[in-house]
């Protein structure tokens, strides 16, 4: 929006030509997000401590949490009324990644404020069905799969990248559509799972977020793409300023997230964030990537299957409970430093997902 504005003022003025610079909208987007955050954080607060929508707790749970009982929840709808409104704001309105990522994470908070909204507000424990829940998360997924495949203008755009190994891809050709569908839907799940201690969800999402944001970057350069020996993709670029918007927004929620946390994001947000993740790895073509980046994600998830596998099968249970941040809790680890812990290790993937950039 502001940069149709940008271009006509020009004109008239040559300063205005520094907002087609797209690091800059990249950390305007952060500020814009953080900013929003900050405004009406207190606000939302408040609203939903007044309205009393209040986190529930399970009584088989860690007895620590029982404290937690009433703080107010589904704040992630903030978070996605300031990425929504930073890359608004901020990136080119013309370009249909754009418009694909929003879509994204709109739909799926939309999914997550129905089974908050059930669970919250109608006191339904159970809130949205299980089946009900997949099925409107599948149809979401597959919806944005085929229109990122049919809208695809080049091989390089539907590609399975290897990391690690130059000039390595895979042609997926229809499967692209199943992959991505699976990655998307993962990734929402993922960070659904891993949102179970104040900060220790969000933290990662914004460190992943903003990894994937410089594969954006790079990706939609031409000269760096080449350098790096990764696809260009043109129009990519423009996703770094959603990537920002995601950091921003979400250090913004961060600050009344953290331990001992204000207000926790529900569904609402938990569901949109990890969408948003899988979709702009899948537009930057970096899903293997991500399942590095995001190793606290999978490894949450993957706590949930086994134990449940198990359990099924044999009666016994592999964690003391599931996810797996829980089983270190009733282990005797204060919630701080699974936290902060948590966050290292995410550190550590993204770091490792950066690599591949070079080492290839």
């Amino acid at each position: 929006m502001l940069l149709d504005l940008s271009l006509y003022l020009a004109q008239y003025h040559t300063g205005f030509n520094v907002f087609q610079y797209l690091t800059l909208r990249a950390i305007l987007g952060v500020l814009t997000a953080l900013l929003v955050s900050f405004l009406f954080g207190p606000m939302l607060i408040r609203k939903l401590s007044h309205y009393q929508i209040g986190q529930h707790v399970r009584s088989d749970g860690p007895a620590t949490h029982f404290s937690k009982a009433g703080t107010p929840t589904m704040g992630g709808a903030l978070i996605i009324v300031a990425i929504c409104l930073a890359t608004v704001l901020w990136s080119d309105l013309h370009n249909r990644y754009v418009w694909i990522v929003l879509a994204s994470i709109v739909t799926f908070g939309g999914i997550g404020w129905i089974d908050d909204y059930k669970k919250l507000i109608m006191k339904d424990p159970k809130g949205l069905p299980a089946r009900w829940k997949y099925l409107m998360q599948s149809v979401s997924a597959l919806t944005i799969a085929v229109a990122l495949y049919i809208t695809a203008q080049s091989p390089a755009e539907t590609n399975l990248i290897v990391p690690f190994f130059k000039d390595v891809s895979l042609e997926l050709g229809a499967m692209f559509v199943l992959l991505t569908y699976f990655v998307i839907v993962g990734s929402s799940n993922g960070v659904n799972l891993t949102d179970g201690l104040d900060g220790l969800a969000i933290m990662p999402t914004v460190m992943v977020g903003g990894a994937l944001g410089i594969f954006a970057y790079v990706t939609g350069h031409a000269r760096f793409a080449e350098y790096l020996s990764i696809p260009y993709i043109p129009g990519v670029g423009e996703i770094v300023v959603f990537s920002g918007a995601l950091v921003g927004a979400g250090l913004g929620f961060l600050w009344f997230n953290t331990y001992p946390a204000q207000v926790f994001m529900g569904d609402v947000g938990a569901l949109a964030l990890g969408a948003a993740l899988g979709v702009v790895a899948v537009i930057v073509r970096q899903e293997l990537v991500l399942f590095i980046m995001g190793g606290v994600f999978v490894m949450e998830t993957v706590s949930v299957i086994l134990q449940v596998a198990s359990f099924k099968l044999t009666g016994k249970r592999i964690f003391r409970m599931a996810p797996l941040h829980h089983h270190f809790e009733l282990k005797g680890w204060p919630e701080p430093r699974v936290i902060v812990r948590f966050w290292v290790i995410t550190v550590i993937l993204v770091l490792v997902g950066l690599a591949t950039l070079k080492i290839r």
